[in-house]
């Protein structure tokens, strides 16, 4: 039986909900919507650099059954959840616990995702805006000829100044809210069906410059032949959290995003398809960044300043360094924004329901609202760099508030509302609901999906949770 002849006995409150409520225009403008909000800068910023910390090749593999055994299976939930609530997290939550005779404390996954976007976009806005003055230090040929110590004062001397901090923030913020407040066809759609296209080409040309570079088959080994000896426990557990991070889970914005997703629409093939995107462009963004890296002796294993340190050194000393410089941040900015409209858009989709507020309105004050809670992070790099607000917790020991945000909403939220989401669809809500979503019938698919959502991602969730609390 097809999705298409599925038939939903639905009461009149939702049907009637239904009649103004906005669509996706087709598959694949929730495949670009989707990917948009995977792909951004834990692929391009964070993955090759916690690849070059764990050996290269091992970690891809354990990557990549992480993606296949708890990535796809929660996305396939929190989609199939927002598909059949089609309101935001929270009130999706709220009705289909009381729909399905639950207790209305499941509401409580629906705020966990909205806060965790609200608070995720607040710091992410200024590491985009990092992004955006790079791409003008790149054009403008900064770079070119710099020496080590240049690149590091200049990343040093960008942190240290708030208010250039807040100058980037706030205009990266701008576009984002532009962008939310078009609405989702003529807003989100439009400018997703061009940066989308844009960031892949972006990639490719980086990727053939790469590969003539003269260190491309180094780069290739490193991501694809694995030496196990170098990967730790701690290094699977990275792969497992960062799995769950790239894929934007548990934070409220595919459950909003699946809430757009016309009924005719697969699930499974369409979430499957934007895990592949996703991955391809982490792979492929290795295999742009690390041929550099090598062709100029520089450290796979950098860290965060692979980005901002590593590679302008490159850039400076490379033929063709401002235009290929120029094309990589730019690249950094796209993946930044069509990540960060998505965290947007389960606030607003919230602050819509609630009565008299405009989608206008509410990505002003959605958006306005993360603008002033960013200002924290950006103090934070200057001057509030010695300010540890709960030092007197063990676990909170010598973080900033920047520090928190990331460890709270990365350790603690999105693990929870991940964990949550699969206990949710996998053992409590109306299993007739679930195949009507799914459309997988009842056969080994349908089997074979709701062990491992019932099992198996709850335990590796629940794994990386503790460890991540020890």
């Amino acid at each position: 039986m097809t999705e298409v002849s599925q038939t939903y006995t639905e009461d009149a409150s939702v049907a009637e909900a239904r009649k103004d409520h906005p669509m996706w225009s087709s598959r694949l403008a929730f495949i670009l919507a989707a990917s948009g909000s995977a792909v951004g800068l834990g692929n391009i910023w964070k993955f090759p650099y916690i690849t070059g910390e764990n050996g290269g090749g091992a970690f891809v593999i354990v990557y990549l059954l992480c993606i296949a055994l708890i990535g796809i299976p929660i996305m396939i939930a929190e989609v199939m959840i927002g598909r059949r609530g089609e309101r935001s997290p929270i009130n999706t939550m709220r009705m289909l616990a009381q729909r399905d005779g639950l207790s209305q404390r499941w509401s409580w996954i629906g705020w966990t995702g909205i806060v965790c976007s609200f608070l995720i976009l607040s710091f992410y806005s200024v590491i985009g805006g990092w992004a955006l003055s790079y791409t003008g230090h790149a054009v403008s040929g900064v770079f070119s000829g710099a020496s080590a110590d240049d690149i590091g004062a200049m990343f040093g001397g960008l942190l240290s100044d708030p208010w250039t901090l807040l100058l980037w923030h706030s205009v990266f913020m701008v576009l984002v809210i532009v962008i939310v407040a078009g609405g989702i066809r003529s807003g989100m759609e439009k400018a997703i069906n061009i940066l989308m296209p844009l960031l892949f080409l972006l990639l490719l040309v980086m990727v053939g410059y790469a590969l003539n570079s003269g260190e491309f088959m180094q780069g290739f080994n490193f991501l694809f032949q694995p030496d196990f000896s170098k990967l730790s426990t701690e290094g699977v557990l990275t792969a497992l959290g960062h799995a769950f991070f790239t894929l934007s889970l548990g934070m409220g914005v595919m459950m909003a995003y699946g809430s757009y997703l016309p009924k005719k629409v697969s699930i499974v093939k369409t979430a499957v398809t934007v895990s592949i995107v996703d991955t391809a462009v982490a792979l492929l963004a290795g295999l742009a960044i690390f041929p550099l890296v090598f062709a100029n002796g520089l450290e796979a294993g950098a860290g965060p300043g692979l980005i901002f340190q590593t590679l302008p050194l490159a850039f400076g000393q490379m033929t063709g360094g401002v235009l290929f410089g120029s094309l990589f941040f730019a690249l950094l900015v796209v993946a930044a924004v069509t990540s960060a409209i998505s965290l947007l858009e389960p606030v607003v989709e919230w602050l819509e329901e609630q009565k008299g507020i405009s989608r206008l309105s509410g990505a002003l004050i959605g958006g306005i609202s993360i603008w002033l809670l960013g200002m924290m992070t950006i103090l934070s790099f200057n001057e509030w760099a010695n300010f540890f607000p709960l030092e007197f917790i063990p676990a909170f020991e010598g973080k900033t508030v920047f520090d928190l945000l990331d460890y709270v909403t990365a350790n603690l939220l999105m693990p929870l509302g991940g964990l949550f989401i699969a206990i949710f669809a996998g053992w409590f809500m109306s299993k007739q609901a679930v195949k009507n979503q799914l459309g997988l019938g009842e056969g080994a698919a349908y089997q074979s999906f709701m062990f491992v959502l019932k099992f198996i991602t709850p335990i590796a969730v629940a794994t990386v949770f503790i460890y991540n609390l020890s």
